[in-house]
């Protein structure tokens, strides 16, 4: 079997290069001799293409990691790789019928899939590829978005961070807008120092170029930069000329997009309500940042606005009962009442955001936009804590009279959750990351809605049909509202668009026809954009939809997202790509990544990660290995799955197994006593971010790697990890909180949950104790006391267990069942053989 190394590719182009000779010294065994990132950006939609060749300059096959970052909002819609002249192509499947497809593989022993990470922009990409000695593999994805507009202007991100010098490295950006460019501006870390000087920008009246090509010695003297190259990101932000009130309108082969962003009409004061959870978690510098924001944010308000402050814990406070105009003399005192909010207690949301709309709702002012805006860091922990009844009341109280908008700060927020209530009244959730940034992060989400210019706009279409969305509660200054669908009848000659609105409480109306036969200004290769960009904005708005919908109607929309997603092959959350390599079958699959994902550390700058194997068979040299023990099951991270441990009778060496990430499973159950154990890992990172142990039907523990929380079915406990030695004991649950472990005794079931800090990461591992002799526990932690024989006289390692003659390998594991974390060794066998189950059988659904 051909050498394994790896080759990866991180989106907007980020290359880590990684073999399994010395790590100390620098490799120079994989050349990246060209690099060319092409943008088209047509009308607002940019296609993107990442095309990368790489030379193995040595005399033997390596495998060579490819990974590249993608911005957030976009879908990849093509991935190939071609190697000796034989072309692979990645296919877009249903997730559960690519999920189905990777599992075997697994079960096979065969490579893990993509790891993917979700960031404040961009998501990673990743695979690998065994390269023949002396040859070359050219690896290209595309992918594609729909750019937004933002405080009054568009912007490209395009990333780059090859980790060496190339000698042919381009980037080439074309952005064509039909009424003309206004503005354009190159930002970004590679634009700084001797990099600017490699940044050409060409303008004409509807087109722009944008032209970076650094030599070798250019890309190791920017800012971030260094003797492993470019190192930083470009940031393209324009906006297009608006001399047209009523919006741009273009039609081309069957398909219409309609672009509107007026200009002219006054701005609407507005009523706006800060609702600030003030609860424990927020404590040290999130509560020092959420003060100096809305500082900031309140000297920026106009006269002629009116607002109100309310902070929560278990407690609401209002800092005045009404609305109050932002006069001087009210800001002076708002402010004071700011400097002094101060964490505390539990949460309630449920009352703090009734208690916002009650505010608003006693206090109307004809002709104004009214906002709700909450910014909390949990879950709901006192006061009504059932999240769909929160949703419902919150809705009930709004009927649709204004939106709500949800700022979940930092990744121990239940992001859905806030997601499903902002979209249930017309307004959006925006994740604030924990970071020295986190006031800037507030201030400019508040920036986006800081100038309303219109409320209930309607936009209609005569003679288009399989329309985006055409409702929106409100418009603000210095954004875009975008409609795109099919045109019913090809052979008309004009096309009509009908908008209606409030200003100020006033009708206004803008009306536009344009002739469908006129040139569209599309040059021919680019003609078929208009298409994609509907199937886009279609796929896009059709799964924020998904968690408002319930039974049939929300399977008839999942059914006709991936419908599009496969027809446009697009990477949606409901679909992923397979990569099929050409080593004996090998399968990875690419996901989009949910939101609420929190992203995996990255080592810093300049470093590359290099692990060893130790007696790992050659066809995966340089494979990550962590080391675990031989006492109780335990799990590690490899690349893409959770390695599990398994304690043994009468052999030196533990086995062990993989299980792919993300997942959500159960861990351990004991149908008898009603006891269960699920744990929740996510892509790319060690152990679990989350998990919750169940015992008879009222009592609950949530454990996270910031906080735990237990619930008796009357009372709620919450802990944070650090405190004081805490003791918690009610009818057979016994609680010992510890400062980097909770010992957890449900019945006759005894369990110790471990906080492990590794560099910058922090997850969850679970080490069980106790188990009873005359109790069969099931789930992936259940199997106890596995016996094997080792089969002499055999090439590779073989082992008899449960019957069956398995191949195996020796690999080393950290066991984080202890918190010292000592390395030992542990034989691999495939998941299947271990638990005669399919890794179906232990997946659940809710935690």
């Amino acid at each position: 079997m051909m050498d394994r190394a790896a080759l990866r590719l991180i989106i907007l182009g980020v290359f880590l290069i990684s073999a399994t000779s010395d790590p100390v010294k620098k490799k120079k065994n994989v050349d990246i001799y060209s690099f060319y990132i092409n943008s088209t950006v047509t009308s607002r939609y940019a296609t993107t293409v990442i095309t990368s060749r790489v030379a193995n300059t040595l005399n033997e096959s390596q495998e060579i990691q490819f990974e590249v970052k993608i911005p957030k909002n976009a879908f990849i819609s093509k991935f190939r790789m071609t190697i000796e002249g034989k072309t692979y192509d990645g296919v877009v499947k249903e997730k559960e019928a690519a999920q189905q497809q990777y599992n075997q593989a697994v079960s096979r022993g065969q490579s893990a899939g993509l790891v993917k990470s979700v960031g404040r922009t961009l998501e990673d990409f990743k695979t690998s590829v065994t390269v023949s000695a002396f040859s070359k593999v050219t690896f290209e994805l595309t992918y594609e978005e729909l750019l937004k507009r933002r405080l009054g202007k568009y912007g490209l991100l395009i990333n780059a961070q090859p980790m060496q010098p190339v000698a042919d490295f381009k980037i080439d950006v074309h952005i064509q807008e039909k009424p003309g460019i206004s503005f354009l501006e190159v930002k970004g870390d590679l634009s700084t120092g001797d990099l600017a000087n490699a940044i050409k920008t060409t303008r004409a009246d509807k087109d722009a170029w944008v032209t970076f090509y650094p030599t070798q010695d250019q890309q190791t003297k920017c800012k971030s930069c260094g003797e492993n190259g470019l190192n930083g990101d470009l940031l393209i932000t324009y906006d297009v000329e608006r001399q047209n009130p009523k919006g741009e309108i273009m039609v081309s082969k069957g398909y219409f997009v309609h672009y509107f962003a007026p200009s002219d009409v006054p701005r609407i004061s507005k009523n706006v309500v800060f609702i600030i959870d003030r609860s424990g978690s927020m404590s040290g510098r999130k509560i020092k940042q959420t003060r100096l924001a809305l500082l900031r944010i309140l000297s920026d308000l106009d006269e002629d606005d009116h607002f109100g402050l309310i902070t929560f814990d278990s407690e609401v406070s209002l800092w005045k009962r009404e609305l109050l105009k932002a006069t001087e003399a009210n800001l002076e005192n708002a402010n004071s009442f700011v400097r002094k909010i101060r964490d505390r207690g539990y949460t309630d949301i449920n009352a703090a955001v009734l208690a916002g709309v009650d505010m608003i709702n006693r206090h109307p002012r004809e002709g104004t936009a009214s906002i709700l805006i909450l910014l909390t860091d949990g879950d709901p922990t006192t006061g009504e804590t059932n999240k769909e009844k929160i949703m419902s009341n919150v809705k009930e109280a709004i009927g649709t009279k204004f939106p709500l908008y949800c700022l979940g700060f930092g990744y121990d927020v239940n992001f859905d959750f806030l997601t499903k209530m902002s979209l249930e009244n017309s307004g959006v959730a925006r994740r604030i990351y924990e970071d020295s940034d986190a006031d800037l992060q507030l201030q400019g989400f508040y920036e986006e809605v800081a100038v309303p210019l219109l409320t209930d706009i309607q936009l209609k279409y005569p003679g288009g049909t399989n329309l985006t969305k055409t409702s929106f509660s409100l418009y603000f200054n210095g954004s875009e509202i975008v409609v795109s669908g099919q045109i019913t009848d090809n052979s008309v000659e004009s096309f009509t668009t009908e908008v209606i609105a409030l200003s100020k409480g006033n009708n206004v109306m803008y009306q536009d026809t344009i002739m469908t036969k006129d040139p569209s200004d599309v040059p021919p290769e680019n003609e078929d954009f208009m298409q994609r960009l509907w199937a886009y904005l279609t796929v896009k708005q059709l799964l924020e939809r998904q968690v408002l919908l319930n039974g049939q109607e929300k399977e008839d929309e999942k059914k006709e997202a991936i419908k599009l997603s496969l027809k446009y092959q697009f990477v949606t959350p409901l679909t992923s790509m397979v990569v099929t390599k050409p080593q004996e079958g090998d399968v990875e699959v690419a996901d989009k990544p949910k939101e609420e994902e929190e992203p995996p550390r990255l080592p810093a700058p300049g470093f590359i990660q290099q692990h060893h194997s130790v007696g790992a068979p050659a066809d995966h040299p340089g494979v990550q290995y962590s080391l675990l023990s031989d006492t109780a099951a335990s799990i590690t991270l490899h690349t893409g799955s959770n390695r599990i441990l398994l304690p043994v009778v009468g052999q030196s060496k533990p086995l062990c197994f993989e299980v792919p990430l993300p997942h959500k499973l159960r861990l351990l159950q004991d149908s008898a006593s009603e006891f269960s154990m699920n744990g929740e890992s996510l892509t790319g990172q060690t152990g679990f971010n989350q998990i919750a142990l169940h015992y008879k039907t009222n009592h609950h523990l949530t454990i996270k790697t910031t906080s735990i929380r237990y619930h008796d079915g009357q009372n709620q406990v919450e802990f944070l990890w650090g405190q004081e030695l805490t003791q918690n004991n009610t009818e057979g649950v016994s609680l010992i909180l510890r400062s980097n472990e909770i010992d957890v005794t449900m019945g006759n079931i005894h369990i110790v949950i471990l906080l492990h800090k590794e560099q910058l990461d922090m997850f969850l591992w679970p080490a069980v104790r106790t188990r009873p002799k005359d109790v069969s526990l099931t789930g992936v932690l259940g199997e106890s006391d596995i016996s094997y024989d080792e089969i002499q006289g055999t090439q590779t390692p073989t082992l008899k267990l449960k019957d069956q003659e398995v191949k195996t390998s020796l690999v080393m594991v950290k066991d984080y069942r202890l918190a010292s974390a000592p390395v030992v060794g542990c034989w691999l066998v495939p998941f299947q053989t271990v638990t005669q189950l399919e890794l179906s059988d232990f997946t659940v659904t809710q935690l």
